[in-house]
């Protein structure tokens, strides 16, 4: 449940509106969140507020969603429980060096260089040589290339941007652009995003989880952080471009960053979510909004001050729906798209058939980002996914090959 807390803050801080975060510094603090291990104090007062406002969504009774797009109604109340008991320990205070009641907090710089010891082993007195093979040798030969996507108007699996029917565009994929000053100092202390001059030394617990490990016949939790340590968060945002500009060169070096480029995909992303917006429905609403923000409520939003898009809702269900939904008539045939992440292949079975429209898009990430795996293994990840789609009765979307970050199917026909 810690993943479905951190999804719903990144969405919470998404919808956050204008009158309470300028674009700018929402992109700035989103990034952060998203990104780094320690953040700044004030994105720590935000998430704080946004983890107190996300405890009384998740523990509304009604039926009906204080949110569209922060819908918990259809999850077991034992998971909402868990959601709250998450979003309370985000908003408890730091304890003050001589309080002896609260436990001993998490430190993010100790967790994240648990991490790095247990990866690299005897090579971690040689970690900046580790991080720089790592770079140059994994991430950058992954190579330039120029995609050619073909987007829908009911259905756009690439990007957030209204397209016409059948139009092309291109993004122009550059791992070149990841900097080694910034991608050393993201595997030394999980800083990805440093944007501001200020001071990043708060923990960021929405990247803390708990996971369980045996120990001397027992089962122990520990707290820590458990996510990725090699690829980095850049691969998210910060490689994929339609923009030429933020890929020149000058004396072959990239004038831009991975950080830049993160930086403008997410404002656009942001804009394109402001354009859809919709209209408040009062008049109340309209002299609310044109009031001057005070400044103590800057950065601060209710659930129902966040933004409500047009055509937009988000909707969680339980964590053990996957195998439940065939079962359930109202989902016969529903899904329009359906992603697959390269860790949960082994999720997709032929119950996948049942769900799917007849018009489906089947999008499946393959493990061309898994710096540790080697180039047969890769291969043989992609060959896996194909078998298993079709098994799963569906087939590949296209004739021609495509590329090698995802694979795209669609329902076979009968």
């Amino acid at each position: 449940m810690e993943v479905v807390a951190r999804q719903l803050l990144l969405l919470y801080l998404a919808l956050m509106p204008k009158e309470s975060m300028g674009n700018n510094e929402k992109t700035e603090v989103f990034l952060e969140v998203f990104g780094n291990g320690e953040i700044r104090s004030q994105t720590e007062e935000t998430l704080r507020r946004a983890a107190s406002q996300l405890t009384l969504s998740v523990t509304e009774t009604l039926e009906t969603a204080t949110h569209a797009s922060l819908n918990t109604t259809l999850l077991k109340f034992k998971e909402r429980d868990e959601l709250a008991r998450i979003f309370k320990l985000w908003t408890q205070p730091r304890p003050s060096s001589s309080s002896s009641e609260c436990a001993a907090p998490v430190l993010m710089s100790t967790a994240w260089d648990y991490r790095v010891r247990q990866h690299l082993g005897a090579r971690y007195d040689s970690k900046k040589s580790c991080f720089d093979w790592d770079l140059t040798m994994k991430l950058h030969e992954k190579g330039v290339f120029q995609r050619s996507l073909f987007c829908f108007r009911r259905l756009d699996t690439w990007k957030l941007k209204c397209c016409t029917e059948g139009c092309t565009f291109f993004l122009f994929l550059q791992c070149g652009v990841i900097n080694k000053q910034q991608y050393a100092q993201w595997r030394e202390r999980g800083l990805a995003f440093e944007m501001r001059e200020g001071v990043y030394q708060r923990t960021n617990p929405s990247l803390l989880s708990s996971r369980v490990f045996s120990q001397k016949g027992g089962k122990v939790s520990y707290r820590g952080y458990w996510g990725d340590i090699v690829s980095s968060p850049y691969l998210s945002f910060g490689i994929e471009t339609a923009d030429k500009s933020l890929l020149r060169t000058q004396n072959g070096q990239h004038i831009k960053t991975a950080q830049d480029i993160s930086f403008a995909n997410v404002q656009e992303l942001f804009q394109s979510l402001s354009s859809r917006r919709g209209c408040p429905t009062t008049s109340q609403s309209d002299a609310k909004a044109e009031e001057p923000t005070p400044e103590a409520d800057r950065n601060s939003a209710t659930i129902n001050d966040l933004m409500h898009l047009n055509g937009i809702s988000v909707t969680f269900l339980p964590s053990d729906s996957l195998y439940k939904l065939p079962e359930k008539q109202k989902y016969s045939h529903f899904f329009n798209t359906i992603y697959f992440s390269a860790s949960c292949v082994h999720q997709l079975g032929p119950t996948m058939r049942q769900i799917a429209a007849p018009d489906a898009v089947l999008v499946v990430e393959l493990a061309k980002y898994i710096l540790d795996l080697s180039k047969e293994q890769v291969a043989g990840f992609a060959e896996k996914v194909a078998s298993v789609a079709l098994e799963a009765e569906f087939e590949a979307w296209r004739d021609e090959k495509s590329d090698d970050v995802h694979a795209v199917f669609v329902p076979q026909r009968k």
